[in-house]
């Protein structure tokens, strides 16, 4: 079965106002993206330090704060870093770290359900761009663009 895959990258402004995610939509499941993230983090030589299950605390949560408002699906963040990339990044400048650890999210949104959306944040010009270009890498990998 053939996947479409919007290739429909979001441009982002770098000011915290205007902060746009970079992602793909895919009509892949939600279970074959994030375990295509997993794998493309593992090729990669890396390793997935923490994965926030952020849709189902938002879910399990919803009552208590007086919501009726369901936002996803599923919906989860994946955190890794490269020993590599970081110290390439923090020789630049030490306060990159910042950024550290990354993270790639993988989300159906509760209003679009065919749809899984992987992405990540903007990160600054500059040094920071080896990190867009390993998440990119890391995306692309995980719903079959590279």
């Amino acid at each position: 079965m053939k996947h479409w895959i919007t290739v429909g990258l979001i441009a982002a402004a770098t000011t915290a106002a205007a902060e746009e995610p970079f992602m793909y939509v895919t009509d892949q499941s939600f279970d074959d993206v994030t375990f295509g993230l997993e794998s493309a983090i593992i090729d990669a030589g890396l390793v997935v330090d923490h994965i926030s299950h952020t849709g189902d605390m938002l879910e399990r949560t919803r009552a208590d704060v007086g919501s009726d408002v369901v936002l996803f699906e599923a919906a989860d963040v994946y955190s890794f870093c490269s020993a590599t990339v970081s110290r390439s990044v923090m020789e630049a400048n030490p306060l990159n770290l910042m950024y550290c650890p990354y993270d790639i999210f993988v989300a159906v949104l509760a209003d679009k359900p065919g749809e899984t959306i992987i992405g990540f944040r903007p990160y600054p010009d500059g040094p920071m761009q080896e990190v867009h270009d390993l998440l990119d890498g890391i995306a692309r990998a995980a719903i079959g663009l590279e």
